[in-house]
């Protein structure tokens, strides 16, 4: 992207605004639907929030490789804007989130085709805008980690400190079996988190890459107990030779190949309900079966969703659209 034009909206030039650009949200559909893309015939959005609601000519295609429909104002509404939040936000959002589903549908369906991350997103999709939705997985880039084959010192967490995330399961789980655990990242829930956390538990904010990647290779296995769309980091674990204990919901479905009986190649298990105790009985029974996890298969998995994979589905893919677009 560093040798790519960037053009950016209004919103970047104003002021604060990338500390609080989460205060902006109802500007974000005004501020795509602004930019000029006359002249061109192939328009790629990649979008979690209003990015596909960009205006195209009426000769351009438009493939909308999406991430999850707005998560502020449709599942995730109760997160950012529930009982947390400030009174004043409580009151105000109401009619702004129904204003902004109205647009997300519209801008939805000016999409000629959409691509989803997952099957987990692809049924949001479905849900939420009535549209068939593709899934070609995102890429993970393993080249950027080392295979270890190191039983592992610490369980590892990284992950945004945000609600949904339920970092808080990882921590409190730490606390009750006396385990080290490593949390990787930063967030509104940091404070909360780290008066949760017992001796075990230590917060290192956030990493280089670099050091990230030395993390996972230095690990026991990783702990991703939250919902999420896909989920990059379980496939970063594996491409490091880590297994994976993950919440038995969203996308992570996609990437783990669970422990179970007559299963020759797991990368990891899954734990439910999303409970505390949940979490503690799947690390007991990573520990009592963590002689069938094996680093080169976890790594196998991982290469599975490697960069030029990613790269040779989208290009295919586009250029079959392309092809029927110029029938129409």
């Amino acid at each position: 992207i560093e040798n790519r034009r960037i053009t950016t909206s209004f919103l970047q030039r104003l002021p604060g605004a990338e500390a609080r650009y989460r205060a902006l949200l109802p500007l974000f559909p005004w501020a795509v639907a602004r930019f000029d893309l006359r002249g061109y015939d192939l328009v790629l959005s990649s979008s979690h929030c209003v990015a596909k609601g960009v205006r195209v000519p009426r000769e351009a295609l438009h493939v909308c490789y999406c991430f999850t429909p707005m998560r502020y104002v449709w599942d995730l509404y109760d997160d950012y804007f529930g009982a947390r939040a400030p009174w004043a936000v409580r009151l105000l959002m109401p009619p702004v989130a129904a204003a902004l589903r109205r647009w997300d549908r519209a801008a939805a369906a000016r999409v000629r085709h959409f691509i989803a991350i997952s099957r987990f997103v692809a049924a949001r999709i479905s849900r939420c805008y009535g549209r068939e939705a593709e899934v070609i997985y995102p890429p993970v880039d393993c080249q950027r980690f080392r295979l270890s084959e190191d039983a592992g010192e610490f369980y590892l967490v990284v992950s945004a400190l945000t609600p949904y995330k339920r970092v808080d399961l990882a921590v409190e789980a730490a606390n009750r079996l006396g385990v080290r655990l490593v949390v990787v990242g930063s967030g509104p829930e940091e404070r909360r988190l780290r008066a949760l956390a017992g001796p075990t538990v230590e917060f290192l904010g956030w990493r280089a890459d670099a050091e990230v990647a030395d993390l996972y290779a230095r690990c026991r296995a990783l702990l991703f107990p939250g919902v999420e769309d896909f989920g990059i980091v379980p496939l970063e674990a594996m491409a490091s030779g880590k297994p994976v204990i993950a919440y038995d919901l969203g996308g992570g479905r996609e990437t783990v190949v669970p422990l179970a009986a007559g299963m020759e190649s797991p990368t990891g298990l899954f734990f439910s309900p999303q409970t505390v105790d949940a979490l503690v009985d799947a690390v007991r029974r990573f520990e009592a079966n963590a002689h069938r996890f094996v680093p080169k298969v976890l790594r196998a998995n991982a290469e599975s969703f490697d960069r030029p994979l990613f790269k040779e589905r989208i290009a295919a893919y586009v250029a079959r659209r392309r092809e029927e677009f110029s029938r129409c």
